[in-house]
């Protein structure tokens, strides 16, 4: 049981994955058989190519790739298992235990396979380019090989990347699991009564303003008590991607986050200076907000309050949910519809609350062999059907590239990767507003809609702007006091509202829950591209109408089996147009001003004559 129940029962409670096609629990003793096997599988594959990378021709290079990727899939089964069970329950001494374990196997088992990407790519350019020209290579590995080449010029010596590897499992993804521990055993006191991290955030989406502001006053609270731990995390962190940055010469903190993204430096800065540049679009809302609210002033803790003017705020039973989001994914598409279903119906889903489960949402594509699961704390708020909207969208990505593409290309880089998800949450709002005719209703759901966009693109940028100011002024002035960090995230998100909400001091420390920052360094401006990505799709669907379907589909089955560029020309997208962000940025300014025209209508009486 969670400390505090859930005011209401949402259906969710049972709902659980089933990992059973992996393993049965985490005694099971496959696990161990499989792990050794796998290990001594990497083992036989280096006896069989060490040394003869740069000597395969393109018929052997195949089939090297072949039983590497065969070799990659069961691994990846073993610890798509363990880190979804350990998702669940971060405190459980059983699943932290296995979670190292399958840590300390992990290092052994990359230190095993360095090799072949290293031979590959210190081997001359005409072999490489006599291989990648192979008939035999089939387009999956042809691109792999192609793409892993980015990474030569910071490649280090086979001793010295092992080495890396090693000290990890007590460096870098030690301290990430004591992160993980940590926020997840985070309580939260409200009213006398102990809340989990989902269930005091879900409080701040709530219609009592008194609520939301208890609410925040209790994460800041609960922030504070562990802020030395939190802070120590960031800068060891921080100091750990410095070093290895420097020894691998990267132009910048955010080069290799680049370079994972297969996003080049140009498109990236012309992502955030359109961003950055667009900010007015996010006071313009908070303004009006403030005059539809009929508040003087807008405080942090009033950011996500529903506008539902008098209205009881809207509750969905887990049931409901499914209904809606499988609704909308199969009317856009049969096919969707009926991988979407698959996912509330073989049980791929885990969305109850429990007591240390992790925080927040993710969809895991595991590997090719398998499906993907999608992990979620369902609390029946509005949000959390587009969450799974969100997530789904992932999951039906991750199926159709593992179908279509296999290991190579079944993870596309984080800039595309939120392609799906988008578009998911993009399909739900336009099939429920299309239903809707309301006035208040829907000036409610184009609010709404608007602040998800903001949440997507805007805050994902300022918090982008403060990882910046984070590791610049790590490199430059050695550790940071909290102080100095809760100064950084304080000015960014200023920039952002522009003064449009006021930001009180006590939400100085809220960076430090946020998992991204200590988990994956540089994530965050993916889901700003990602949206304004699906923003220009769902324009050109809006366009096109039914032909547009078997075109989008076609992107999501690609993967990651060629340049993002090159996967989006297809339907006539030039991302390394550097305008081509104003279009996403103009469709959102075309929507905060719709709101306004729809706000004057249905209260002019609040906005003067």
């Amino acid at each position: 049981m969670v400390d505090a129940t859930v005011a209401q029962q949402t259906g969710a409670e049972t709902v659980i994955w089933d990992l059973s096609e992996f393993y049965s629990g985490a005694d099971d003793p496959n696990i161990q058989r499989d792990l050794d096997a796998s290990l001594a599988e990497a083992e036989a594959f280096a006896a069989q190519y060490r040394g003869r990378v740069a000597q395969l021709s393109g018929a052997e290079m195949n089939a090297a790739l072949e039983t590497l990727g065969a070799i990659a899939d069961q691994n990846g089964r073993i610890r798509s298992f363990v880190g979804l069970l350990y998702s669940t329950d971060t405190t459980n001494p059983q699943y932290g235990a296995l979670m190292q374990k399958i840590t300390e196997y992990g290092a052994a088992f990359g230190q095993t396979l360095l090799f072949f990407d290293l031979e590959w790519a210190q081997a001359p350019e005409d072999v490489t380019q006599a291989i990648l020209a192979a008939p035999a290579l089939t387009p999956q590995h042809r691109h792999y090989l192609d793409a892993e080449l980015r990474w030569a010029p910071y490649q280090l010596t086979e001793p010295e990347e092992q080495l890396l590897v090693e000290k990890s499992v007590t460096g870098r993804s030690a301290w990430q699991r004591f992160f993980t521990q940590l926020t997840s055993a985070l309580r939260f006191e409200l009213d006398g009564a102990q809340l989990t991290q989902s269930q005091i955030l879900a409080n701040l989406y709530s219609r009592d303003r008194a609520l939301r502001e208890r609410s925040a006053d209790a994460i800041t609270a609960t922030l504070h008590t562990r802020k030395m731990e939190l802070t120590f995390i960031t800068n060891v962190l921080a100091a750990d991607k410095a070093a290895e940055d420097k020894r691998r010469s990267y132009e910048s903190w955010i080069t290799p986050r680049n370079l994972s993204n297969k996003a080049p430096a140009s498109v990236v800065e012309a992502l955030i200076t359109a961003v950055t540049s667009s900010y007015d679009i996010v006071a313009r809302h908070y303004n009006l907000k403030r005059l539809m609210l009929g508040y003087d002033a807008l405080y942090d803790y009033d950011r996500y309050a529903p506008v539902s003017f008098g209205a009881e705020e809207r509750f969905y039973s887990w049931d409901q949910a499914r209904q809606i989001v499988q609704t909308a994914y199969g009317n856009f598409s049969d096919q969707l519809g009926h991988i979407a279903g698959r996912f509330f119906d073989e049980s791929w889903i885990h969305a109850a609350l429990l007591p240390n489960k992790r925080g927040g949402a993710f969809c895991s594509s595991t590997v090719p062999s398998a499906h993907p699961f999608v992990f979620m704390n369902y609390t029946g708020k509005s949000k959390d059907v587009m969450t799974l909207a969100h997530e789904l969208g992932h999951g039906v990505h991750g199926y159709l590239a593992g179908q279509t593409q296999g290991i190579y290309g079944l993870h596309p880089p984080l800039t595309t990767a939120e392609t799906a998800s988008v578009f998911g949450e993009m399909m739900v709002f336009n099939d429920l507003i299309n239903k809707e005719t309301d006035p208040l209703t829907r000036l409610a759901m184009i609010a709404e809609r608007i602040e998800d966009s903001f949440a997507t693109i805007f805050r994902q940028v300022a918090m982008n702007r403060f990882e910046d100011a984070l590791h610049t002024a790590r490199r430059a002035e050695g550790e940071l006091t909290t102080e100095r960090i809760n100064e950084m995230w304080l000015q960014t998100q200023n920039d952002l509202f522009q003064g449009s909400v006021t930001l009180r001091e006590s939400y100085s420390q809220w960076w430090s829950y946020v998992p991204h920052f200590i988990h994956t360094p540089g994530y965050v401006y993916a889901y700003a591209f990602g949206e304004l990505l699906v923003l220009a799709l769902f324009n050109l669907y809006q366009q096109r109408g039914a032909e547009f379907v078997p075109q989008y589909l076609d992107i999501l089955a690609a993967g990651d089996s060629d340049y993002p560029d090159r996967i989006l020309a297809r339907v006539g997208i030039d991302l390394n147009d550097p305008a081509f962000w104003n279009e996403g940025l103009d469709a959102l300014r075309a929507l905060v001003a719709q709101e306004e025209q729809l706000a004057r209508t249905v209260f002019p009486d609040r906005f003067g004559a």
